[in-house]
């Protein structure tokens, strides 16, 4: 090795000056991302605005944002722009609400992954975690700026992406987390199809039998960071050895469960098939229902009464029809996919004509994470919904549902400036609205441009 006296003096005292530098003046060296949040003053221009109120469109649209929230919004002029803004020209676009999915499963593998079925024994435990970073951008490129997360597998991993997009660490929707879903041992809720001993879960884990263990059960999710409970009242499609439609937690259980959230400040969603399920669910006092596929005239009414939002969740529905026709799913799960796919469309039919409101959700996880926007386009075509009818449910209608509508769900001054752009002009063909181009997060743009 060389000594110092060996370097050029010339080349010694610029080391030394280099050195004398980085002493007084040491690198920043970033510990932790930003908090992703906006700044400055920016205006967007478009074609079109539709607020997600259901109001009249607006033509040739501007959009002031400051830092993270919306200070303008008009039309043909009635909008100045502040000298020195940002001005983001989309031209001949739509602007709208950022987009609300109320039924997501942003952790771990999607339907069809031939690795899925033994996921749980086979998947070390943190890689669900790994594979929901990519899953939450693919959701958040695809116009969807806020979700919520209705059940995860692993220790609180909803939890822990929820974090990590709130702190900048990755690109991912605003979150509402369930943690762990909670339903009868043996139920759509629990892990079945393994041999006894091997998964056995308890109300840490979310399987909670009798109103006592199901408090329990509430509690614990709520004490490590649930925004919203997860219960469910009917068996599923894709759960081994339940009937889809089939009841599972008595009404005592279900009110237990319900005035045990309530009291903390939580809502409740209820994953429910069957008719009476439904039913039960509601008169328990849940937020919502999830899926509805077997919903009657009497359970619509009961809803409508009730106030209770219908989370149809309609893509899942047209998954799983598929999966069972193309031999992915086989045996009971085939034939229970190919029941609720067929019933959805008369269930969705019935709530749109008993005025249920309904909020939109697809099940991602079970359908693939990016294509959420599909879920506009079935509530048009299966449920005859108008196309402004179908915008609300995926913005205001959501943000009520979330508890999130004072910030969200509509283009309105004072909100938080989550927006997204889609080419075309959805009220005239709803297909566009999958035609994502231009993405603003609280006030951060994370795409412009296909």
């Amino acid at each position: 090795m060389k000594s110092y006296k060996s370097v050029p003096g010339s080349l010694l005292v610029i080391l030394c000056l280099f050195i004398s530098a980085l002493s007084q003046n040491p690198p920043q060296i970033q510990v932790r991302p930003q908090p992703p949040i906006g700044s400055g003053v920016v205006a967007i221009k478009a074609a079109r605005l539709i607020d997600g109120t259901g109001g009249q469109q607006i033509n040739n649209a501007v959009v002031i944002v400051t830092d993270n929230k919306i200070t303008a919004v008009g039309g043909g002029g009635s909008v100045t722009v502040p000298a020195g803004a940002r001005v983001v020209d989309l031209g001949d676009v739509t602007l709208l609400p950022g987009f609300i999915d109320a039924h997501t499963h942003l952790i771990g593998r999607v339907l069809g992954d031939p690795e899925g079925d033994a996921a749980a024994v086979r998947d070390y435990e943190s890689f669900a975690a790994i594979l929901s970073v990519a899953n939450a951008r693919q959701t958040l490129m695809a116009g969807f700026t806020s979700v919520r997360n209705v059940g995860a597998s692993g220790r609180f991993d909803d939890m822990a992406l929820r974090k990590a997009i709130n702190e900048g660490w990755t690109p991912g929707p605003r979150m509402e987390t369930a943690g762990h879903a909670l339903g009868i041992r043996g139920g759509h809720c629990d892990d079945n199809g393994f041999r006894p001993g091997l998964l056995e879960r308890g109300p840490e884990q979310g399987i909670a039998d009798g109103p006592d263990e199901i408090r329990a059960a509430v509690r614990y999710q709520i004490k490590y960071g649930a925004d919203v409970i997860k219960t469910c009242a009917t068996g599923g499609v894709l759960s081994e050895g339940d009937a889809v439609g089939a009841t599972q937690y008595s009404f005592e259980e279900l009110k237990a469960l319900v005035d045990e959230a309530n009291k903390l400040e939580r809502k409740v969603a209820a994953h429910a098939h069957g008719t009476e399920g439904i039913k039960l669910a509601v008169r328990a006092g849940v937020s919502s229902i999830e899926h509805g596929s077997f919903l009657d005239e009497e359970g619509a009414l009961l809803m409508k009464e009730k106030g209770t939002f219908l989370v149809p969740t309609l893509s899942a529905g047209e998954t799983v029809e598929k999966a069972a026709r193309s031999g992915v799913l086989k045996g009971l799960r085939a034939e229970k996919a190919l029941a609720a796919g067929a019933a959805m469309r008369h269930a969705i039919k019935l709530a749109v004509a008993n005025k249920v409101q309904i909020a939109l959700g697809t099940d991602a996880g079970v359908v693939p994470h990016g294509s959420n926007a599909h879920e506009f386009v079935l509530m048009v075509e299966w449920g005859g919904m108008s196309n402004m009818d179908a915008i609300v449910a995926g913005t205001m209608n959501g943000a009520r549902l979330l508890g999130w509508d004072k910030n969200l769900g509509s283009l309105t001054p004072g909100k938080w400036a989550d927006i997204v752009a889609v080419s075309g002009d959805p009220l005239k063909d709803i297909h566009t609205i999958q035609n994502v181009v231009f993405v603003m997060k609280n006030g951060v743009v994370y795409k412009q441009g296909n």
